[in-house]
């Protein structure tokens, strides 16, 4: 049995499809995930994200060690701001990729599950250095609401109507409930951060009100098709924010020393993470090779069927020297793929632009 979060009863009454992920019981679907995946398309559903880490960071030197320990540089935020960034080790690999609030008088950063512990590790090492202090929130679930009518919808649930105002990457306080206007669908939406005790009542709620539940499942393709990286499988200490097409997350640095900026001020990224796009009968998926000229060049890190643009979509790491049409190794078949620019589909429409 895995770590289980405080919604687990109402998944299994839901008749959820429970699979293990990065260690704890979770939905990967409710009965189809092709449904769930349009109903945030075209309306509304709710992930339960509760497995994340949130972790608390506050003290005298909470800023100074958020500048060192991060590539993207917290100094730009106000008390409200969001902000992406990656993690790095010393050699410039991406330990994990994660978002940070600014709050009064603290920082809250949501990391990834199924590195947990190896983040917790690396950041209370790394703060032994520094005048603060790392508390992991476990008494915290996340629930997101993702969709065209999410913020409509969360508005009529909980009556709280400043939420319309709500700007996108910014987060604020109703009562102990933090409120941040992120996500990772491509699509508006909100991530409540609330006490465990209050999760499933907020739940019920939504779910009456005509949000649907959205399984991991779902919550993958809605990603990928956003374009959006997955810790694990587009990116791992064994690449750096070039290789997997983060840098605008490693802020201009200055005088700002750290962690990773030397490796990657040397480092020279002879790989690039590109966006693949297969017309044909077939679906990418992960591992397949990538070749152009008949030489493998790389290989797919995230493939699936995109149900809103109905054919395959992948993310591929490939030699950011190689030129000329492309194919993929499926089953003994070269197949032709376009290469493109993700995001492949944002606020439900085909975004992506052909690279010639």
């Amino acid at each position: 049995m895995g770590n289980r979060t405080p919604l687990y009863e109402l998944h299994i009454a839901a008749g959820a499809k429970m699979v293990d992920f990065g260690g704890w019981d979770m939905p990967i679907h409710y009965g189809s995930q092709i449904e769930e995946h349009h109903a945030v398309r075209l309306a509304s559903g709710m992930c339960d994200v509760s497995h994340m880490t949130i972790v608390d960071v506050g003290g005298e030197q909470c800023r100074e060690f958020l500048r060192y320990l991060l590539a993207n540089d917290v100094e730009r935020l106000a008390v409200g701001d969001a902000l992406y960034s990656v993690m790095l080790n010393q050699s410039g690999g991406i330990l994990d990729d994660l978002i940070v609030y600014r709050q009064q008088e603290r920082y809250r950063l949501v990391v990834n599950c199924a590195t947990r512990e190896k983040d917790l590790a690396w950041m209370r090492a790394q703060g032994e250095a520094f005048d603060v202090r790392i508390d992991l929130r476990d008494d915290l679930a996340i629930i997101a609401v993702q969709g065209p009518e999410s913020i409509e919808q969360c508005i009529r649930v909980t009556g709280v109507a400043s939420l319309v105002d709500l700007k996108p990457f910014t987060a604020t306080w109703f009562n102990d409930w933090y409120v941040a206007r992120t996500g990772y669908t491509g699509e508006q939406g909100l991530e409540i951060m609330l006490p465990n005790q209050d999760a499933a009542e907020l739940w019920s709620a939504l779910q009456q009100a005509g949000v649907e539940p959205i399984g991991l499942g779902a919550r993958d393709t809605l990603r990928l098709e956003a374009g959006m990286n997955l810790y694990g499988s587009d990116m791992d200490e064994s690449v750096t924010p070039a290789e997997a097409a983060l840098s605008w997350t490693v802020a201009p640095s200055g005088d700002r020393d750290f962690i990773g900026r030397e490796a990657l001020d040397a480092g020279r990224p002879g790989r690039k993470l590109v966006g693949l796009v297969l017309t044909e009968r077939g679906v990418l998926r992960a591992h397949y090779k990538v070749r152009a000229a008949g030489q493998e060049i790389g290989e797919i890190t995230s493939g699936a069927f995109s149900p809103t643009l109905q054919h395959s979509i992948a993310l591929a790491r490939i030699d950011s020297r190689a030129a000329g049409p492309l194919t993929v190794d499926i089953r003994g078949k070269q197949l032709p793929v376009k290469q493109v620019r993700p995001p492949f589909v944002r606020n439900g429409n085909r975004v992506f632009k052909i690279i010639e």
